[in-house]
């Protein structure tokens, strides 16, 4: 038997690492459509799940940053069409699809409408690349055709106003979804090219769903487009949104703002270029490009093998897998405890001192009963001094002696009690209190004490 040479033999991390980078240069961006199972969000955002069918299944991720353009909600049992690249997770050594847009498969109905548009006008020669114009590289006006109120035209204009203030730009408004948008949009070309006013027609909008982007998959759109003798560059949604205006056009943008990269020229640069622009530092630029090229192809390959992006959502889906462990073992562990807790319960209940609450209840009870009985025996013993100390208090009262006949007479101007008929004079007010009511009185005449 042959014993292979050390050179031959890999780690199982140098496999994983080769075998995962001949998947992805070997798939592009795919769509696989499917059902949604075993779908976990732990607190990091990320989402894992599996997409299966009726006789296979892989496993998923989509990370946090591509979660939060969700516009739905994903749950299990669902159907839902992926955008995605194939990757390897190296620790386990399992292929698993990298998500990098999730959308409903329902939308599945416009995207079929949009491959029997495409097959049509593709056999019809409408994106036959050997028709499309020439971009020019300095145009003298710019036409773009979308919202007037928009991000497109902002994007547009903010590059514009960065790189080439001076080009300038017209405006042909449409509405760029809902009823009646393509129409517009279809109206708009014509109108640029029957009335010549620019070099070159942009024709774009912002991203969005399928249904947002409907307008520039209209077979109107197109028709117009590829009637058209102005160069026409499309820059309809984001990077991975593929319209059919986009492969009627002479040259499609990814963005709007690249579109306006494209057209514009960099004033700046030109300056530089004019300034430095010689034969030899030609020469000396090719030379020099030649071997930076193979240099930068050598650090690409380096790159795609140890990134360190890679690195980290390897690390990150490890630690969610581990989060989720002490999570279950968490959960074990109270489930233990509450058993136990259950069984020291049971045994409580049976070595319970109910029977000695009862008979000390029953001990309270007859004291509760003797403690009334003294307290209403002392109260009736209260009761009878207090009528004898209130027979004594009435003998002696003042009041008594007003009831004789007596009256207890004060100044009605300052409340001094009288004891002297000096004390006022006539005129004066009086109040006079008897046994039984009050009454005010004026002084007609004062007699005053004899003297002895």
């Amino acid at each position: 038997m042959d014993t292979p040479l050390q050179h031959d033999v890999y780690t199982v991390t140098g496999l994983n690492q080769e075998v995962r980078q001949i998947l992805e240069q070997a798939y592009p961006l795919i769509w696989v459509e499917g059902e949604l199972s075993n779908l976990a969000r732990p607190r990091s955002g990320h989402v894992y799940f599996t997409l299966k069918d009726s006789e296979s299944q892989v496993r998923c991720a989509l990370f946090r940053n591509r979660a939060l353009r969700l516009r739905f909600t994903p749950d299990n049992g669902e159907r839902v069409r992926l955008r995605a690249r194939i990757g390897l997770y190296a620790p386990r050594g399992e292929y698993q699809l990298i998500a990098e847009h999730m959308e409903p498969a329902g939308d599945g109905a416009l995207q079929q409408a949009f491959e029997v548009l495409k097959a049509k006008l593709g056999a019809e020669g409408l994106f036959d690349p050997t028709i499309k114009q020439a971009i020019p590289a300095m145009p003298r006006r710019i036409g773009v055709v979308t919202s007037p109120t928009g991000a497109a035209i902002r994007d547009v204009l903010s590059v514009l106003a960065r790189r080439f203030p001076a080009l300038p730009v017209l405006i042909y408004p449409v509405r760029v979804q809902g009823d009646g948008a393509a129409a517009e949009i279809a109206a708009a070309i014509d109108r640029a090219e029957a009335r010549r006013e620019v070099d070159v027609l942009v024709v774009t909008r912002g991203g969005g769903s399928l249904e947002d982007l409907q307008a520039f998959n209209d077979e109107a759109v197109a028709r117009a487009i590829h009637r058209a003798h102005l160069p026409i560059v499309s820059a309809v949604g984001h990077e991975v949104d593929i319209s059919i205006a986009d492969l009627a056009a002479d040259q499609r943008a990814a963005t709007p703002s690249a579109a306006a990269e494209l057209l514009s020229p960099d004033g700046m640069a030109i300056r530089r270029e004019l300034q430095a622009r010689t034969e030899r530092l030609n020469q000396s630029l090719t030379r020099q490009l030649m071997h930076h090229r193979g240099y930068l192809d050598r650090l690409a390959r380096r790159l795609a093998s140890q990134h360190p992006g890679r690195q980290l959502r390897e690390r990150a889906q490890r630690l969610d897998e581990l989060e989720q462990r002490l999570v279950h073992a968490g959960q074990a562990r109270l489930t233990a405890r509450r058993q136990h807790f259950e069984g020291l319960t049971r045994r409580l209940r049976a070595v319970s001192p109910a029977h000695q609450l009862r008979a000390l209840a029953a001990q309270q009870s007859a004291l509760t009963n003797r403690l009334q009985i003294a307290m209403r025996s002392d109260l009736a013993r209260r009761q009878a001094r207090l009528q004898e100390n209130a027979r004594a208090l009435e003998a002696v009262s003042p009041l008594a002696t007003l009831q004789r006949g007596y009256a207890i007479v004060r100044d009605d101007e300052n409340g001094r009690i009288l004891r002297t008929a000096s004390e006022v004079k006539t005129g004066d007010r009086v109040h006079a209190r008897l046994g039984q009511g009050e009454l005010t009185a004026r002084v007609e005449t004062v007699n005053p004490p004899s003297e002895t």
